[in-house]
């Protein structure tokens, strides 16, 4: 299954005493399929998977894979080493796992091919590679891009290198067939679409979700005179949502608006500034009352 559409890659919201709060896992994996996500991914990055135990991570998954299994959606889960991977095997409903390119090493492309030739023969899903090489420190031109891409069970990329530039352009100039590029940088969505991104994999579409689903339905169905004003928009929502170190002005905005019982994360990350969250919050009302605006033009 190659995954297109929109993905959130949820939180994990904590209650007051730092427990994870399970009914507000469910609203909220619940709500954002009802508004038009396509997928969800379990333990990415804005999951804080890193401060979870292995306890917690099992019931982030079984929360997680069972809303998807109630609206009929892709579920993606965070596993980088061939143990997560092989944990996949007994977990219904997982349609993908998101892979993280080699970090920290800088093990050079053929390194990187290996790693994903060697995972790709263990896993028991398909993979989709999570290329963010400002945080891995590794590189990956569109050459090896497309060798992974070979990969019989690698389905797709989470494309998030910091914006777009020449091997972006050059990837999208010769896709290879049932491999899907998900825009991994929140902002740059809408000018990736563009080029010919399959969806994308986005942390600010907790907010506003239906307005990001619009936004990959209109690119894809050439409606330019939507897409270009909606993606202006939700640019500015997504980079007042990464205005501090994600998830925490997301969980902040969450918690203003009731949805979740708590803003905090887990250390190391710090709750949103005041500043931050209300920039962002006001983003996402903005948003709202566009839309509201929309429907009664």
């Amino acid at each position: 299954m190659t995954p297109t559409g929109l993905y959130v890659p949820l939180i994990t919201p904590f209650d007051t005493r730092g427990e994870i709060d399970q009914e507000a896992l469910t609203r909220l994996a619940d709500q954002v399929l009802a508004d038009g996500a396509d997928g969800l991914v379990a333990l990415g990055t804005t999951g804080e998977p890193h401060a979870l135990s292995a306890a917690e991570q099992r019931t982030v998954l079984d929360i997680v894979g069972a809303a998807c299994r109630r609206h009929h959606a892709g579920f993606m889960v965070g596993a980088h080493t061939a143990e997560e991977l092989r944990a996949l095997a007994g977990r219904p409903g997982v349609t993908a796992a998101l892979c993280l390119v080699p970090p920290f090493l800088r093990p050079g492309e053929e390194a990187v091919l290996t790693h994903f030739v060697r995972l790709a023969q263990l896993s028991p899903v398909p993979l989709v590679a999570y290329h963010v090489p400002y945080r891995t420190g590794q590189a990956l031109s569109a050459g090896a891009l497309r060798r992974v891409a070979d990969l019989p069970q690698v389905v797709g990329v989470k494309h998030a290198v910091g914006g777009i530039d020449a091997d972006t352009i050059a990837l999208f100039a010769d896709l290879p067939p049932d491999f899907a590029v998900l825009g991994g940088e929140d902002a740059y969505l809408s000018p990736l679409l563009a080029l010919g991104a399959a969806g994308g994999i986005l942390a600010s579409a907790h907010l506003a979700t239906a307005d990001y689903a619009a936004l990959v339905a209109a690119w894809r169905d050439g409606d330019l005179a939507r897409a270009r004003p909606l993606g202006h928009r939700l640019a500015t929502l997504s980079a007042a949502l990464f205005a501090e170190p994600n998830p925490v002005v997301v969980k902040a905005v969450l918690h203003a608006q009731g949805r979740i019982p708590s803003p905090a994360p887990r250390p190391p990350l710090l709750p949103a500034t005041a500043e931050a969250t209300a920039r962002a919050l006001a983003c996402a009302e903005q948003m709202a009352g566009s839309r509201a605006g929309g429907r009664a033009a």
